[in-house]
């Protein structure tokens, strides 16, 4: 995975597997059905531990909290099993590549544009995929009414108001992604960053609004995300115009 330093998780992982591995603990003589488990570790050390690997389960295997259900009495069996499953995936990542697909280019969500993974970040972690494209989308949203200092706008009507390439008016301030001209590029960038925002807003961000609660696919996700990071840079990176 992009970023992730797999022989440091695995090692981490191995670790944390080791630590709560349990043994069973017999009941005491005369009794029944008294039996416990006791992990390899202490309480104290399996959260030490645990403060670390939860961040690389939330990478290796987004939503692993409420795919592994627990095992009885056995402390700690989510998190053992999600270790267990996390390690064999980052040891035969490759193999996995090779065998089931192409070995094509990855796109990381924690390199996408701040904006867009700040926004994204929490619900995405935990598996709720759309609602994390939702909060990216009101993030880029927000971010660009501030830079713009416009709150009487919002969403397709804001980035069209932004990205026109009318000049400024009074309360109207513009973006401009290169100096104003009168060059072919000049108003295709300018168009071409409207479109993508009208794009965006208007066939992904208001259709959640219409269409039935259910989360969409991971690789439909990451692919929005993607989507709203490039308007996101470009928002970022562009000069205000005001009045003159």
């Amino acid at each position: 995975m992009t970023g992730l330093n797999t022989e440091w998780a695995i090692a981490q992982l191995d670790d944390f597997v080791r630590a709560t591995t349990v043994t069973c603990v017999p009941s005491p003589p005369g009794s029944i059905g008294l039996h416990s488990y006791e992990t390899a570790e202490s309480k104290d050390e399996i959260v030490k531990r645990a403060q670390v690997v939860e961040h690389i389960l939330d990478r290796v295997i987004p939503g692993w909290r409420e795919a592994i259900k627990e095992k009885g009495r056995q402390k700690w069996s989510i998190h053992y099993e999600a270790a267990v499953r996390a390690r064999e995936a980052l040891v035969r990542a490759d193999e996995i590549r090779q065998n089931l697909g192409e070995d094509a280019p990855e796109i990381s969500a924690a390199h996408l544009h701040p904006w867009v993974w700040s926004g994204a970040r929490s619900l995405w972690q935990s598996g709720h995929f759309r609602s994390a494209v939702e909060d990216a989308a009101k993030k880029v949203n927000a971010e660009t009414q501030n830079k713009l200092g416009r709150r009487d706008l919002g969403e397709t009507k804001l980035f069209q108001e932004a990205f026109t390439d009318k000049p400024a008016e009074a309360g109207k301030p513009r973006l401009r992604r290169m100096t104003p001209d009168s060059s072919d590029t000049y108003k295709s960038m300018q168009r071409g960053a409207m479109a993508l925002a009208e794009g965006i807003y208007a066939g992904i961000r208001n259709p959640f609004n219409h269409e039935s609660p259910e989360d969409i696919d991971q690789q439909i996700a990451l692919e929005y995300l993607a989507a709203l990071s490039v308007l996101a840079r470009w928002v970022d990176s562009a000069t205000v115009e005001v009045p003159s």
